[in-house]
Parts: structure tokens; C-alpha cells; sequence
């Protein structure tokens, strides 16, 4: 998830978008179209057929494109695999998930909504600097990285990254117990 537009692209909020553009990069996926409330692509990784998709909602309204999606080629919700920034952990700390509440994350609460289920796979992003102290959330998240936090996102980007694709490949089982441990 994150918010569309050039000047969101390099704030808090779109980590998740960030994630499936490098996926879709490094994959060699089609470019992205346009379908409805959302751009998508759809290719396969290591033979498995997926389709990425980058919400065009804002990001509290998230929910309405995977509704959309659902209804033209339906899936159920535990056959997908959401990925968004985390404001309650810490800067550059993966955290995979296979269910849940939105956990006061408004993107998800939309998500869970229009899914009309908490059995969301999910993988957070964790946002919150290393400093400490955001002030207002809602500002915090449409704020760019700074220049010192720059490589340790770049990191949790491109685990985010091989998560996902180990989520593809060989389960969200697996992914959890391989990325939710601090990298040693």
C-alpha cells in the first residue's frame, strides 16, 4: 500500500509500494496498466502466477482496489499478501504476518473491511526512527526518509523484497519463520 503520486514516492507511507515496484523490477514483470482504482502487473516468480497491484486510492481507502480485484478474478484473502509501512516498529524491522486486526493502521483497516476478513497475510515495514519521536503520525508518514535512515531502508526494502518472493515460492510458513528474526 502506499499513496499515489510522484510526491509521495520516497515518503514513510510508501514503503509498501516500494516493495512490489523493486519485486516487479527484478522479476521482469510487464510494465503496469491501469484497471480501475489501481495499477497492476501480472507475471509469474519461479513458475507461480501472481499479480502485483499499487492501490491509485489514497492509502486509508486501500481496501476498494482489492475489492475490485476480487470481484473480477475473486481469490480469497488468504491468498494474498499486503505490504505497508509500520509506524509501531522500528525503522528497517520486518514483520510478516499471516492474520490479524489493522492494529490502528488505517490502510489495513480498509483493507480488512471491503475483505470483510482479519485472515490478511500481511508483511509491515517497520517506519519509526531510530531517534525516536514522530510528533504527528499523519505528517511522520508523508515524510521522506532521512538522509542517515536511507541504507537501513534500502535493506528492509530489499529484504521485503525476498520475503515476498519466499511467501511465493515456498509459503508464508516458511517466510515468517525466515524473515520475522533479526538478520544475524
Amino acid at each position: 500500500m502506499g499513496n499515489p503520486g510522484p510526491e509521495y514516492e520516497s515518503t514513510r507511507h510508501n514503503v509498501g509500494f516500494r516493495v512490489v515496484e523493486r519485486l516487479a523490477r527484478e522479476r521482469r514483470l510487464p510494465g503496469w496498466t491501469r484497471a480501475g482504482e489501481r495499477l497492476e502487473t501480472r507475471g509469474e516468480i519461479d513458475g507461480v502466477s501472481v499479480t502485483l497491484l499499487k492501490p491509485l486510492t489514497w492509502m486509508n481507502a486501500s481496501g476498494r482496489a482489492l475489492a475490485a480485484l476480487a470481484r473480477e478474478a475473486p481469490f480469497e484473502p488468504e491468498e494474498i499478501l499486503v505490504c505497508y509501512d509500520e509506524l509501531a516498529l522500528p525503522l528497517g524491522k520486518l514483520r510478516l504476518r499471516a492474520s490479524g486486526s489493522h492494529g490502528g493502521h488505517n490502510g489495513m483497516r480498509s483493507v480488512l473491511e471491503h475483505l470483510g476478513s482479519e485472515k490478511v497475510p500481511r508483511l509491515r515495514l517497520g517506519i519509526f526512527p531510530e531517534s525516536g519521536g514522530t510528533g504527528d503520525p499523519t505528517e511522520f508518514v508523508l515524510h521522506p526518509f532521512r538522509r542517515r535512515e536511507q541504507p537501513l531502508i534500502e535493506e528492509a526494502i530489499a529484504r521485503g523484497v525476498d520475503a515476498v518472493t519466499c511467501a511465493v515460492i515456498e509459503g508464508l510458513i516458511t517466510a515468517m519463520n525466515r524473515f520475522n528474526p533479526e538478520p544475524a
